[in-house]
């Protein structure tokens, strides 16, 4: 093979390795490309990800770019594009961080093997023509080597995280990226210290240390070992948290469902006893009426009229369960001097579910009782103590809304959800909001929490479902 035929075939075949790379880190990245259902964006997504990969190796080979400037070039351009992609930027880092340390670890293991071969086989080389022809058997070998080393590790990274896809938070990001920040680096160094010219004559780093053609492979395979194990161990303990969560949840439910039933028994009792009581009453209208008796009649038949509407319910909002629940929080309200506003009216489709409508208003109004109960009667501005509840309904949307004051500052933790400052009952505390957000996420919806001068505003957004 002639010199002009090598440098044409290194061309092409480092042009290849390039195209290959961007479809691995393509095929790697598709299962979390979920921009809608429709068949274009999907395309569209995994277009622009080759399409970035493509960029980010053009720039960094045609620019002076300083060495290892590609992996932070790609990660960036993922970044920038990670609204496109409908990706949170915490994740999408985490599988660039991902797919870099990869391809550094599994070229490192290669490179290894490769020199070994080398050592083996290029003793023999006479001519020039010979030692091209073997230095492109060579890197044609060291680059499907490569490209399978990768596209197993990416494919057991893969797996692992489509296993138990959770939300990761920037918090969760610095502790996961420890490990394979630390193979990046190790790999740069190693690259660095892989080739050196000394007196004019080549030296390769396993030359000088041979040693290290063990350990460096070694260590490759332990910093790729150790970031697969953090990711599960990561997610055994966002899955444990979801398991207490969802436990306490049940509680609270097995709670409310017990508070409910109680009520709806104490409201039984009361209508057994009128009905027991309604043929003494009726003997004793009679007698009155019978002896002309008519203005005692009258007054007895107005304190019968006031035991009635002991049964009445101020806020009728077109459902029993909301019924109940709007009423009772009423109730609560005016024992603790709060000024209760409703103007809730019951979705008119029957296509949300009454129980799930039920734990939302209750773990909002719950909330909002809780934080005016906190409030000092020195703290509260003009308005007083309030909660107001509104619900709107277009088309097949359906909105919550609930305001309240509230005192102190408040936080909010990553996943959006306030910090709790309640000191007892902790596991319960807290569990209320995350339970309001899980009901809307059945309906396709979402829950929005936002402050606005002292005042504590919860949004929930349901869409109607066409199948229950």
């Amino acid at each position: 093979m002639s010199e002009i035929q090598f440098r044409i075939f290194q061309n092409l075949l480092t042009t290849t390795a390039a195209l290959v790379y961007a479809a691995s880190l393509t095929a790697f990245m598709k299962p979390f490309l979920v921009n809608g259902t429709l068949q274009k964006n999907k395309k569209r997504d995994l277009f622009l990800v080759f399409f970035l990969h493509l960029a980010a190796w053009i720039i960094c080979k045609n620019t002076a770019s300083p060495r290892g400037a590609f992996g932070p070039v790609l990660i960036v351009s993922l970044l920038i594009a990670s609204r496109t992609l409908n990706i949170k930027k915490s994740f999408i880092f985490l599988l660039a961080l991902l797919y870099y340390n990869a391809r550094i670890l599994s070229g490192l293991i290669v490179e290894s093997a490769d020199y070994i071969l080398q050592r083996l086989f290029s003793a023999n080389l006479t001519t020039l023509e010979d030692i091209y022809l073997y230095n492109t058997v060579q890197n044609t070998l060291f680059t499907l080597s490569h490209v399978i080393l990768l596209s197993l590790m990416l494919y057991t990274f893969r797996q692992r995280l489509q296993k138990s896809l959770i939300m990761i938070h920037w918090r969760e990001i610095c502790y996961l990226s420890l490990i394979p920040a630390a193979g990046i680096l190790f790999g740069q160094m190693i690259s660095v210290l892989l080739f050196e010219i000394e007196n004019g004559m080549p030296l390769w780093l396993y030359e000088r240390h041979p040693l290290f053609l063990g350990i460096v492979p070694l260590l490759a395979l332990l910093f790729y070992t150790g970031t697969y194990l953090a990711i599960t161990f990561w997610q055994g303990l966002e899955t444990l948290r979801r398991e207490r969560e969802d436990y306490f949840v049940n509680i609270q439910t097995t709670r409310e469902l017990q508070s409910r039933l109680l009520e709806t028994e104490h409201f039984y009792t009361h209508i057994r006893q009128m009905k027991h009581d309604i043929r003494g009453h009726l003997n004793n209208i009679r007698g009155l009426s019978k002896n002309g008796q008519y203005a005692d009649l009258e007054k007895y038949i107005n304190s019968m009229d006031d035991a009635v509407k002991d049964f009445d319910l101020t806020f009728q909002t077109g459902n029993a369960v909301t019924d109940v629940i709007v009423n009772d929080k009423l109730q609560q309200c005016l024992g603790y001097g709060i000024d209760f506003q409703v103007d809730f009216h019951y979705p008119i489709t029957g296509q949300y579910d009454a129980f799930d409508l039920g734990i939302i208003l209750n773990n909002l109004l719950q909330n909002a009782l809780e934080a005016c109960e906190k409030i000092k009667d020195e703290e509260t501005c003009c308005e007083g103590k309030y909660i107001t509840l509104a619900s709107r309904q277009k088309g097949n949307f359906y909105l919550i809304e609930v305001k309240n004051p509230f005192s102190g500052e408040l936080k909010f933790k990553p996943d959006g959800l306030p910090e709790t400052t309640k000191t007892t009952d902790n596991y319960f505390h807290g569990i209320g909001l995350s339970n309001v957000r899980r009901e809307a996420e059945k309906y396709m919806g979402e829950l929005e929490l936002k402050t606005n001068h002292k005042q504590f505003c919860a949004t929930i957004l349901l869409q109607e479902r066409s199948n229950q």
